[in-house]
């Protein structure tokens, strides 16, 4: 029973994230855009004589438009992406709170690479231990990364991230 309260859990959020995915990011831009189309000629365009003496009609107003305005919001998000400190900020907040810098991502990356890294640290480790290479200092820092290693190997977080994922 708990088994199939998780599955339906984790089906419901995936379907929850694509809807607000798809509803934001198209629906909504799509809605939003031929709203503002709408809105800005019937209420300011025809309003204006001036305006309605170059724009009598809907349609090249929307033409026009969408031929300024494409080009401006490449533009617009061209430095948001290149040239402001938003997007690191946003980026950074991003990186922060995605459990996923803080432990194994679930596939090779746990089942191959993880334990992979592990075992070159051990053998590593006994490898300049043998040779008598380590200075206690050295000696720490390996156990150490090795705690931490087989901890990521385990399932475990390394560091304190905003949220935790159970799996």
């Amino acid at each position: 029973m708990r088994l199939r309260s998780i599955i339906s859990a984790r089906l419901f959020n995936r379907a929850w994230y694509y809807f607000r995915l798809g509803y934001s990011t198209y629906l909504t831009f799509l809605f939003g855009y031929f709203s503002t189309l709408v809105t800005v000629y019937y209420l300011a365009v025809k309003n204006i004589p001036s305006l309605l003496d170059v724009f009598p009609r809907f349609v090249p107003f929307a033409v026009i438009a969408t031929a300024v305005g494409a080009p401006l919001a490449v533009i617009i998000g061209w430095v948001h992406l290149k040239r402001s400190a938003l997007y690191s900020s946003e980026a950074e907040v991003s990186v922060e709170s995605n459990p996923f810098n803080y432990k194994l991502t679930p596939g090779w990356v746990k089942d191959a690479y993880g334990p992979a890294a592990l075992m070159q640290l051990k053998l590593l480790h006994k490898l300049t231990e043998k040779a008598g290479a380590l200075t206690d200092l050295e000696r720490a820092e390996i156990f150490e990364l090795e705690k931490r290693w087989e901890t990521l190997v385990g399932g475990g977080y390394v560091g304190s991230p905003k949220r935790r994922l159970n799996f």
